[in-house]
């Protein structure tokens, strides 16, 4: 209570605490440490009653257990107390014996558990974070800044690293550099002044050799030390003139419960109104008391098969673990809390997609192949599977919800091309959404050219390339008119455009399937429109983002996956190399040699204009273009392209570059995704260390789209050993799914969630890149669907509670 006062002193203000109450509780407290159990007793009654309390509302009960200690901790005090005599007169080593006392601490901890949560004040979890005693009101504000209000987000609100004091070492064995706790005596302890600083310092010894601890302006320091006694002090080891010493270590009294010393310590994220001692204080007598009513959710069985700690327990282990063995423990329970609910919601999500009925449209191989036989190149096997799955899912009676993977060049737009013409043999429509303009002109030409290339082929008596349309924002509003009304009367059976399928005056006849191109970069809301504006249409949605299949699970766990990844026959793998800056010149000999052949080149930059962002570092794609025009390449055409123009002007420039008009494109990333340009084999991406693998990779995409050798050079700006790894994959692969991992490993998922990316990163323990207990919570949450989907099985009840709790934080429809 002493060492509390000083503490105590500097925060009652914030608090709103009289200067007078102040005066009194410390005079309270500084003398509290001598009396007997009695008078402590007594003393807190006249406290209490000075206060205002009135003397019939403070029960004796209470005041017994809360100034009474654990079983055993009143003779460990006795022998502490012997041991603090004895090195008055000849210091001994104490390191054995408060070792023990810290072991038997901790015992008396857990013994008397249940005895102390039989005296939980009266609450539920959903309380106020108020009612946990020590947490007034300005610390309940400071809590709430950490998303912290009532008690169960405060046993959820884990820490964001540890602090290893576990190992404990004596002086004469310390080693420079290393994190360790030392058991020793304080011999002496005082404060100076030194310039500006205070510095507060003590010589303290173990009986194997004495060391110097020091303190810069914490002078309240010296009146918690107390000479002759024995304290726990956790810290980094330095060294002065070949001795030890430590700088500003934690401490906390050997025969008290230790919560900052000693152990694996735990470290909140903090704000400035919160400090991190009385955080773990106030962590740990809410983790004592609290956590075993936390409701089991997880079924016995799934506890049994999957090897799982109890909640209750992982929780106190995750804020105070015991060793490193069971935190990890403890971590793997939470996370797959996390990655279990999130399955279980996927998969509810599926189920109830697929309990709705849906048109069925059918066609025979013998037709199939005759379409495909009409096609100028052969699909692959990937493209068969995948055009054979939805062959299945649209004849299923149940809406399709399925997902194209298919790297950049793969083909999923043919395969794309012909589930609408399923559809469109049967009278169906189909829309096609992609999120730009040049995107949903790129599929338009391939539609209508492989439709035009086989007029007379008999691909479908009733249908024919007039029967497609395109329609963006940019379609004059006269055109758009009368396309809406050919969709309205279902002369149009195909129509392909962006976000102006959206608009209301868009209405289908019979709109039977649902497309969406690069679907992570639409919302959920707009997807669910675009459905909306048929009767339960199929749905496919494409990305040429290889997925890793781990990520695939947890974020498009409610589709069907279907992975096209093989590339056409005939199709050169792209050189990819790394180099530095002083390489530049051999790479504009490239351009240009390339340029001399007939051929185009991309030049990436990662800014706009230098000096766009904090760093201030970087080529910007600006600059660069005016020196690349007149400098470099004055006898070539140099366009430029970046995100602050119009849409109209990038279209404008997209579609010179594709003419030829011009030798080279100078951009930023807007020529990320689905620019095709078969004509150019040379991409040189300038600052590539900015990007993800998975961003390379479709800026690698954009060339070697035709017949012709390509090249993808990667220069970056820093010469970091990591980087130039990192960068070195991309020499080493070009299957976009491997890269995927790499990325995922490195950089975490954000590359790879798009729309969903919110819901997705609310995630506290887990990690989407642990593909294996990802894996485990996908199989153990199948079992559970497969034998009960409506969790109505009593086992299942607090599953089911949970859930419907959980959903309310998802992302809603994740289609």
């Amino acid at each position: 209570m002493e060492r509390f006062s000083p503490i105590w002193r500097k925060e009652a203000p914030s608090e709103g605490v009289s200067e007078t109450i102040i005066e009194k509780v410390s005079t309270f407290l500084s003398g509290y440490e001598s009396l007997t159990l009695e008078l402590r007793e007594k003393s807190i009654r006249e406290l209490l009653i000075e206060l205002g309390e009135p003397a019939e509302s403070i029960p004796q009960a209470v005041l017994q257990k809360r100034v009474s200690k654990p079983a055993g901790t009143q003779q460990m005090g006795a022998r502490t107390n012997r041991s603090r005599r004895n090195q008055a007169d000849a210091p001994q080593d104490p390191r054995e014996q408060t070792v023990a006392t810290l072991s038997q601490a901790t015992q008396a901890r857990h013994t008397q558990k249940s005895t102390n949560r039989s005296k939980r004040v009266n609450g539920t979890l959903d309380s106020s974070v108020q009612i946990i005693p020590g947490i007034g009101p300005q610390n309940a504000k400071a809590l709430e800044k950490q998303g912290v209000y009532a008690i169960r987000d405060f046993l959820y609100y884990y820490p964001r690293r540890y602090d290893d004091y576990s190992k404990f070492k004596p002086i004469n064995k310390l080693i420079p550099g290393e994190t360790v706790s030392i058991v020793s005596v304080v011999y002496s302890v005082e404060t100076f002044t030194r310039g500006r600083y205070q510095i507060t310092e003590a010589w303290i010894g173990d009986g194997t050799g004495k060391m110097r601890i020091s303190w810069f302006n914490q002078p309240w320091i010296a009146n918690q030390l107390k000479v002759e006694q024995t304290f726990v002090f956790s810290g980094k080891v330095d060294t002065y003139l070949g001795k030890p010493l430590m700088s500003a270590p934690d401490f906390e009294q050997a025969d008290q419960e230790n919560l900052n010393t000693g152990r694996i310590v735990p470290v909140y994220p903090v704000n400035a109104n919160l400090r991190q001692n009385y955080l773990r204080r106030m962590m740990f007598n809410t983790v004592r008391y609290w956590a075993e009513t936390l409701e089991e959710f997880i079924p016995e069985d799934v506890l049994e098969s999957a090897d799982l700690l109890p909640l209750s327990n992982a929780i106190e282990q995750v804020h105070f673990p015991d060793s490193d063995s069971m935190l990890a423990l403890a971590q793997r329970r939470l996370a797959f809390n996390e990655i279990f609910l999130m399955q279980l919601n996927v998969l509810s999500q599926k189920r109830t997609w697929k309990a709705v009925s849906a048109n069925k449209f059918r066609l025979d191989d013998e037709q199939m192949n005759h379409w495909t036989d009409q096609l100028p190149y052969q699909l692959t096997g990937a493209q068969w599977k995948t055009l054979n799955e939805i062959r299945g899912d649209i004849d299923s009676g149940q809406p399709m919800n399925r997902l194209i993977q298919g790297d950049v060049g793969s083909g999923k737009t043919v395969v794309a091309l012909l589930a609408a013409m399923i559809v469109s043999h049967a009278g169906g429509q189909s829309a096609l959404m992609a999120p730009t303009s040049i995107l949903a002109e790129q599929h338009y030409r391939t539609f209508t050219r492989l439709l035009e290339q086989t007029q007379g082929q008999d691909w479908s008596p009733s249908f024919s390339a007039d029967r497609v349309a395109l329609l963006v924002g940019s379609t004059p509003e006269a055109e758009k008119r009368i396309i809406r009304e050919k969709l309205a009367s279902g002369e149009t059976l195909i129509v392909i455009g962006t976000h102006a399928l959206l608009e209301d005056p868009v209405q289908f006849r019979n709109l039977e399937l649902v497309v969406i191109d690069e679907q992570h970069r639409f919302g959920v809301e707009q997807r669910a429109i675009l459905r909306a504006k048929g009767t339960s249409p199929h749905l496919a949605v494409m990305t040429a983002t290889p997925i890793p299949r781990s990520l695939a699970l947890t974020i498009y766990g409610d589709l069907d996956l279907s992975v096209i990844d093989e590339m056409p026959v005939g199709r050169l793998p792209i050189k990819t190399y790394v180099m530095d800056s002083l390489a530049r010149e051999r790479v504009y000999r490239l351009i240009s040699n390339e340029i001399a052949c007939g051929h185009q080149a991309f030049i990436i930059y990662p800014l706009v204009e230098s000096g766009e962002d904090e760093s201030k570092e970087g080529s910007a794609a600006v600059e660069s273009w005016e020196t690349l025009q007149k400098a470099v390449f004055p006898d070539n055409r140099v366009a430029l392209l970046h995100g602050r123009m119009k849409g109209e002007e990038k279209d404008n420039i997209l579609e010179a570059f594709r003419r030829k008009e011009y030798d080279i494109l100078v951009s930023t990333s807007v020529i990320e995704v689905g620019v095709d340009i078969p004509n150019a084999t040379v991409m040189l991406i300038e600052g590539a260390d900015r990007f993800g693998l998975a961003q390379l990779h479709q800026f690698r995409g954009r060339v070697g789209r035709g017949a012709d050798q390509a090249y993808c050079i990667l220069v970056p700006e820093k010469d970091s050993t990591f980087e130039n790894e990192r960068l070195t994959a991309m020499t080493q692969t070009n299957d976009g799914f491997k890269l995927a991992e790499i990325d995922l490993n490195q950089r975490g998922p954000g590359d790879f969630l798009g729309e969903r990316q919110s819901g997705f990163m609310d995630l506290k323990m887990a990690s989407l890149t642990d593909a294996r207990l990802i894996e485990l919570a996908r199989i153990e949450a199948e079992k559970i669907f497969a034998e009960d989907p409506e969790l109505n099985q009593e086992a299942h009840a607090a599953l089911k509670k949970r859930l419907t709790e959980n959903q309310t934080k998802t992302l809603g429809e994740a289609s």
